[in-house]
């Protein structure tokens, strides 16, 4: 009796997905728990794990709609395989190259890739780079492991073509999955998303909202329309902060292996002040208010296929050196659209960085079922007064979006000052004073 291969539970509030590509052809052999397919649900993309071993035959096709609950596939145990596994050129050239005791070349195996490159064997973020940029993947050098086509590879064949004529926003898109100043971060945002998508008669484009963007839109409709939102505003003198981090940024990096951002300071300023003022930590749920013992932060993170919110668990127990490690990882799972449903939810608080973007000054909106959202702003050299004398010192403007239905205006004002009090003196973050 063949093994149905069903569309798992894929979280709260999830209850369809699409199904992005198979990772295993239909009449092959596959092991028990081994991944099989890949989904992308408005939250997140995940892996499929075969249910049982056996030969695999496709039910649906890449690129439908399908239900949590429904059969997507079926495994035979008893089945003779069809299609044997997917293996490059390029693969044999490396297995090759390993039994005669000498490295393959990156470039023999780069061209003897590329004839076999298919859409269901790109990556999220390479595929839609090169759908975005009307790429044939074929005739792009691929170099990743396996001879698989990396969104480097992408972005080195769009900088080859610079003179070759080509969509206008493809430069700026390529370059979206590596770090970069806040200058080129805002032009990027300030940029339409469609640009690829051709024009009808009268100069306007019409494209379908992805599942990501109408789920945040409705959330932040929902957050509007449910909750009582005002922000409070205040300011944070960052100079100790920048005085600290000079001094020990190198030895920080050389013991922990990553970076001291300012993130880190802000989540453990953030964890301190939730003790103390546990409301603004808190939810509602009917009629009821929901305390939580713990912080779990939300880092917003802007990708390419939106907003997302990923989840440090319990943050008022990491160290610094943690917090800097967890922000990476997930930052990078979720630009490559791999977080896991678990590091999306949960969250009792969230945090906002638009200074990245250049942001000056913002009212954040809240993130259901949380009631305070931290919004934090670009830094700027001042003029303001210390010790009744004048400097010039690096500030930054920080907001609270809370509800009011939960907050008195007492205690977000309270809350944000005693950050700003953690901040402005980092020696109480390592002291909780």
């Amino acid at each position: 009796m063949p093994t149905n291969v069903e569309v798992p539970p894929l979280g709260e509030s999830v209850t369809e997905a699409i199904l992005l590509r198979w990772i295993k052809n239909n009449g092959e052999a596959v092991r028990k728990d081994e991944p099989i397919a890949e989904l992308e649900t408005d939250k997140a993309n995940v892996d499929l794990p075969s249910p049982g071993a056996g030969v695999l035959s496709h039910r649906k096709k890449a690129g439908d709609t399908v239900k949590v609950g429904e059969q997507i596939a079926d495994i035979d145990e008893n089945g003779v395989p069809t299609a044997a596994p997917a293996r490059t050129a390029a693969a044999g050239a490396e297995a090759a190259g390993a039994m005669s005791g000498q490295a393959p070349s990156r470039t023999a195996t780069a061209t003897s890739f590329a004839p076999s490159v298919k859409p269901e064997d790109l990556s999220p973020a390479v595929r839609r780079l090169v759908e975005e940029n009307r790429l044939d993947a074929s005739k792009i050098t691929a170099t990743g492991p396996g001879g698989r086509l990396t969104k480097e590879d992408v972005e080195k064949h769009l900088a080859s073509r610079a003179t070759a004529p080509r969509p206008a926003p493809s430069e700026n898109q390529s370059v979206a999955a590596a770090p970069k100043p806040p200058q080129s971060a805002a032009a990027e945002a300030a940029k339409p998303s469609d640009l690829s998508t051709p024009p009808s008669a009268d100069g306007t484009r019409r494209v379908p909202m992805s599942k990501l963007r109408k789920r945040i839109a409705e959330r932040l409709v929902s957050a509007q329309h449910t909750a009582a939102i005002l922000t409070t505003f205040n300011e944070v003198d960052m100079q100790a902060i920048f005085d600290l981090r000079a001094r020990y940024k190198e030895k920080f990096e050389k013991s922990h292996g990553v970076g001291l951002g300012f993130m880190s300071f802000f989540a453990k300023a953030v964890a301190l002040a939730l003790k103390q003022f546990e409301r603004v930590n808190g939810s509602i749920e009917g009629d009821d208010v929901i305390y939580h013992d713990y912080v779990h932060l939300g880092i917003a993170v802007s990708t390419e296929r939106g907003l997302a919110v990923p989840v440090l668990r319990n943050v008022e127990n990491m160290s610094f050196a943690k917090i800097e490690s967890e922000i990476k990882r997930l930052a990078l799972a979720a630009r490559d659209g791999k977080l896991g449903l678990h590091e999306l939810s949960g969250s009792t608080f969230t945090i906002t960085n638009g200074g990245v973007f250049g942001s000056m000054l913002s009212t954040p909106i809240l993130n259901p079922p949380e009631s305070g959202i931290l919004g934090m702003h670009a830094i700027t050299k001042r003029a303001v007064v210390v010790n009744d004398e004048i400097k010039i010192r690096p500030m930054m403007y920080v907001a609270l979006s809370y509800d009011h239905r939960i907050v008195d205006g007492r205690e977000s004002v309270s809350f944000l000052f005693r950050v700003k009090e953690l901040l402005e003196d980092p020696s109480r973050l390592m002291l909780e004073v």
